[in-house]
């Protein structure tokens, strides 16, 4: 397959670090001297190419997943243990949506989704800095993919608010400044003012109801993009308050996310007996069967089944993000497989990550794992990525890893 062969070949195609450079000082002085000090290693040394069969089967999971997740029944079964706050449904459907796939030689395999994934606005600046750059194949983007944000946050406010203007957003999450991907709220705040719409990038803390809206540094905020992984909002009650009482618009918000991202949905998306008594048609079943990896509700009265089958599993916590608490099976001690029985786990059965082989000056060359993620808004995937990386998971510390342009070959 050519996409493997270019994958296993360093030198098949490499990212110009300096037009890559040009675009990051671009956007100001102070932006390049973060990127450089705090994530240098947020965008890979080459990009990253998929088959057109592996592409049109991580579309169709996704078009099957979006299905099953918009019936009545779905919505019945996945809110029966969720808490109150997600019974709360806005209009908004969510922005950013995450689905997150390992590529091997049996296929695409989704191993979960997010509903506040980061990093679309990087890639933008890192495709559109290699325009001139010869690399096999085609983009996995939408054209003008800028616009395409902006229309979508646009299309959120208007579901939630009409005709109303959209005057001002805040880029919230904890301490932003200290984020890893900090630099991607500067570039969606520098989007936003440039058509028009006040941004302000702000802590939870500074939010402020009042009795006309929720206000921040003194300024009325009309829509949220919401950054935190506090998923349900429970540790932050005033802007829980906030979008109950429908003070600003909350995009992505808590009922998406339960809806979507709970790995819980995992399990149910893998059990074709459920999805049948749901009313999910035999050709979307095998679809998922296909692209999700079997996933299973860790139970404490299972332990030794677990121990035993371990190595072929890797174990999440079932409200996790960012690969936190998660376990590779073959891996696990004693001490964490006892923390990881006493609950709120899920076992998906293991789908190896593809792999990139990737030359860095004065080194040997390495083969790097991959993950390809989604970028999906009502159902419409906006742009494919990928994330290079050794060790257990994703973690934008390895030379030559990071955010990689995805590439489509026949």
């Amino acid at each position: 397959m050519l996409a493997d062969r270019l994958n296993s070949d360093c030198h098949s195609a490499t990212v110009n670090r300096d037009a890559l450079e040009q675009a990051l000082r671009g956007q100001g002085e102070a932006f390049f001297q973060h990127v450089n000090e705090h994530c240098p290693h947020l965008f890979a040394a080459v990009p990253f190419f998929v088959s057109v069969s592996q592409a049109e089967q991580m579309h169709a999971v996704i078009a099957a997943v979006e299905g099953v997740v918009n019936m009545p029944a779905w919505e019945d079964a996945a809110l029966q243990q969720a808490p109150e706050i997600v019974r709360h449904m806005p209009h908004a459907k969510g922005v950013f949506f995450g689905y997150d796939f390992h590529l091997n030689a049996e296929g695409a395999h989704l191993i979960e989704i997010n509903t506040n994934a980061g990093g679309a606005f990087l890639n933008v600046l890192l495709i559109d800095s290699q325009h001139d750059v010869a690399i096999p194949g085609e983009v996995a983007a939408l054209n003008n993919l800028e616009q395409v944000f902006l229309e979508m946050f646009r299309n959120e406010w208007r579901l939630e608010r009409g005709d109303a203007p959209l005057q001002a957003i805040a880029i919230v999450d904890d301490q932003p400044e200290k984020q890893y991907l900090y630099p991607e709220f500067i570039l969606a705040q520098q989007l936003f003012e440039r058509a028009g719409i006040t941004t302000l990038i702000a802590d939870p803390k500074e939010l402020e109801p009042r009795a006309d809206g929720l206000y921040c540094r003194e300024r009325k905020v009309d829509l949220i993009y919401n950054r935190l992984t506090d998923f349900s909002l429970q540790q932050h009650l005033t802007l829980q308050r906030a979008y109950l009482d429908g003070q600003a618009v909350l995009t992505p918000h808590p009922h998406a996310y339960t809806r979507y991202a709970d790995k819980h949905n995992l399990a149910l998306l893998t059990d074709a007996d459920s999805l049948r008594a749901m009313g999910v048609a035999d050709e979307v079943v095998a679809i998922l069967q296909a692209g999700i990896p079997q996933t299973r509700v860790v139970r404490t009265e299972d332990a030794e089944h677990w121990w035993q089958q371990r190595k072929q599993w890797f174990f999440k916590p079932a409200w996790g993000f960012g690969s936190r608490g998660a376990y590779r099976g073959a891996n696990v001690t004693h001490r964490v497989f006892a923390e990881i029985m006493q609950g709120g786990y899920v076992a998906q059965r293991m789908a190896l990550s593809g792999e990139r082989m990737v030359c860095v000056e004065g080194a040997e060359p390495a083969a790097l794992k991959s993950d390809v993620r989604c970028y999906v808004y009502n159902g419409q995937v906006q742009l494919i990525v990928a994330r290079l990386y050794q060790g257990q998971t994703t973690n934008f510390r390895t030379e030559g890893g990071g955010f990689a342009s995805v590439h489509i070959v026949g």
